[in-house]
């Protein structure tokens, strides 16, 4: 079971591609929902990092990343509060053509 989702989410697979070996992917996908609501996965982890942190092989790295995101072009200028101007009717013109 263990394996059929590490490999889920190692592959970014979707569930319906899981292969046959691991079983019905359905049975995989609600013991994962099953363990993840009754709070399964969070002891399993918190006993790994007390062993780890007891055998002294825990060490933390910290990252952080520095990138930019800009709005697109067509983001800037829009409109922040407040009701959209009424248009302002349109006349007929008193140039050639008209009449």
């Amino acid at each position: 079971m263990i394996d059929a989702i590490a490999f889920k989410f190692q592959t970014g697979t979707q569930w319906v591609h899981l292969p046959e070996k691991y079983g019905n992917w359905r049975g995989v996908y609600n013991r994962l929902r099953m363990w993840a609501l009754d709070g399964t996965w969070e002891r399993v982890f918190t006993a790994l990092m007390a062993q780890a942190d007891a055998d002294e092989d825990l060490a933390w790295a910290v990252s952080v990343d520095s990138t930019i995101v800009r709005a697109h072009q067509h983001a800037a200028g829009a409109r922040k509060k407040g009701p959209r101007p009424t248009n302002r009717p349109t006349t007929p013109s008193a140039g050639p053509g008209a009449g």
